[in-house]
């Protein structure tokens, strides 16, 4: 009764998503969620509901850019299932103290006009700036959507345009070190290269800062893409909030036969001669999977909490030290602010449009400020002198998230997990407590206030949630929503190490997805693909799968030459 082909830890978006591509291939699949309602950090809920009614906020992710380099959406018919996405014109604005702005719309010339205002050769070169980030997004995109270890698959998703942006990057001998070389600088370095002011620097530094490492981070140029995506494919958000791409999921497994057990905590996973066979549930009850148990927790949470160190030791007896030591999650974590607004924020000192606050709201006066934000976090510091921030007024864009006339206010902070000097108090040893989250967000809205100052009498209720606080609801280690790091050292390949890369584990039949893995934490739904199609690929026959591989060499090929023709 309680037997599964597929049995999967964890109901958010990329369990989901991995769930609805086994079921289309005919497999019978059960997801186990330890809330009381699926989505993990894809929700949308009333969090004040005593305090004020008509508000619908999103805890965590907001804008929605990566799932648009997939064809996840496209491929389990997800408008069928109710999922209407609103794209953004406008897509960033952050005011700097001299009265200058970066005001950035999805159409690269009307941001480059916007440049101009204040620096024309700026704006050149901004042009030149997307130019080469869109190119470097063209290269990429077929390695996000496809299995890390896969160069079969890899191959096959590059057509005739993303070759061509191959090879504009790596032409000649020199042009591919010079590539190389721009790889390996930090997002400062490339921002430097191109830009003169430092209204426009700090917003874009602000940005790629949203891989959760400083500007200044070698190796992490690539966090520049997160504002030439904001122009190409575009940001949206669900109509209704993050939780309606949670809601189209559900819908859609529901209707291919999954079954969905929320608060069903897994507490152990049973394994038997290195195979493993199904799970436990804090209550007790039992599940057996007949071909996998995938898990979309974090390989910290999984190997070290979940599994048996026998079990794990029997498979690879360097394993746990490994995952214990070797995968590095730091300190830098996020406070999150959710407001309910009267009425919207008004940035009087910039000519104020009620079009800044379509897209993202950055708060960043200087590069120096934005390296703080993130470097002081991770020697246990909450960089309040001058807070940087990243915010949004989903409502503005969605009229349906809030009461007429009325708004709701996102804003994510990064703090530090573990405050240096307050080990063992707080919530979980950490430091924090009630009275500590709120006074760092009494701070951090009055660095708001100073640009829009109706914000503060405008705020009808609030919700803060401390890192600990995140990291008990949705179960994520440290409060780090990426499962781990997003440096260089481990993505791709080496997410979250190598023997664990290909979405595989040393243990038969148990399989990774999620944050953890390739290509990473944000709402793209690509682990979540990429680990069903691992997994169709070992269940298919042989001659299948090299058949299958036979294609995508011929196509890539085919490729190739039309480019040489």
């Amino acid at each position: 009764m309680n037997s599964y082909d597929f049995i999967l830890i964890g109901a958010g978006h990329n369990s989901l998503v991995c769930a609805a591509y086994l079921l289309k291939a005919g497999y019978k699949v059960l997801l186990l969620e330890k809330n009381s309602f699926p989505g993990g950090a894809a929700t949308t809920e009333p969090l004040m509901p005593d305090v004020v009614s008509g508000f619908k906020f999103n805890p965590c992710a907001i804008d929605h850019l990566f799932i648009h380099l997939g064809p996840v959406v496209r491929e389990l018919e997800l408008e069928k299932y109710g999922l209407e996405y609103l794209w953004c014109d406008q897509v960033a604005f952050c005011p700097h103290p001299d009265g200058k702005y970066f005001f950035a719309h999805r159409s690269v010339e009307k941001t480059c006009e916007e440049i101009a205002r204040f620096s024309p050769r700026d704006a050149e070169k901004y042009a030149e700036f997307n130019d080469f980030w869109q190119r470097v997004i063209g290269f990429l995109t077929p390695t996000f959507n496809a299995p890390p270890k896969s160069i079969v698959d890899i191959l096959g998703n590059y057509d005739v345009a993303k070759i061509k942006d191959v090879f504009s990057l790596i032409g000649t001998a020199d042009e591919t070190l010079d590539f190389v070389r721009s790889m390996f600088t930090s997002p400062m370095d490339i921002i430097d290269e191109y830009f003169d002011s430092e209204f426009l620097k700090a917003p874009l530094a602000r940005l790629a800062a949203e891989l959760s490492t400083p500007p200044s981070q070698k190796n992490m140029a690539v966090g520049s893409i997160m504002m030439a995506m904001r122009h190409n494919p575009g940001m949206a958000r669900p109509k209704g909030g993050t939780g309606a791409l949670t809601d189209a999921l559900v819908r859609c497994v529901k209707d291919l036969g999954g079954e969905i057990k929320t608060d069903s905590p897994v507490k152990s996973l049973l394994i038997d001669d290195n195979q493993a066979e199904g799970v436990r549930v804090a209550n007790g009850q039992e599940y057996r999977a007949k071909l996998g148990v995938i898990s979309s927790l974090d390989a910290q949470r999984l190997f070290l909490h979940l599994v048996d160190p026998s079990d794990v030791d029997k498979a690879d007896p360097k394993l746990r030290e490994r995952v214990a030591r070797r995968i590095t999650n730091h300190n830098e974590a996020i406070l999150k602010i959710d407001c309910a607004l009267s009425e919207a924020p008004k940035f009087i000192h910039h000519n104020h449009q009620d079009e800044y606050l379509i897209g993202s709201l950055m708060i960043a006066d200087s590069v120096a400020q934005v390296e703080l934000a993130h470097t002081d976090p991770n020697i246990g510091r909450i960089p309040l002198e001058d807070p940087s921030m990243y915010a949004a007024v989903p409502s503005m864009r969605d009229p349906s998230l809030a009461p007429e006339g009325q708004h709701v206010l996102w804003i994510e902070y990064f703090v530090p997990y573990q405050i240096a000097g307050a080990e063992g108090t707080g919530l979980k040893g950490t430091g924090w407590t009630e009275e500590l989250k709120n006074q760092v967000a009494d701070k951090v809205l009055d660095k708001l206030a100073d640009y829009a100052p109706n914000v503060k009498s405008s705020i009808l209720a609030r919700r803060i949630e401390s890192p600990p606080e995140l990291e008990e609801r949705i179960g994520v280690l440290k409060g780090n929503y990426y499962h781990l790091d997003m440096t260089f050292d481990q993505m791709m390949f080496f997410r979250p190490l190598p023997e664990l890369a290909n979405y595989k584990t040393p243990i038969d039949n148990l399989y990774l997805t999620g944050a953890g893995t390739h290509p990473g934490g944000s709402i793209s739904g690509m682990p979540g693909r990429n680990c069903a199609r691992v997994i169709l690929q070992r269940e298919r026959s042989l001659s299948h799968v090299l058949s299958e591989a036979g294609e995508s060499l011929k196509s890539a090929a085919q490729s190739v030459f039309r480019i040489a023709d």
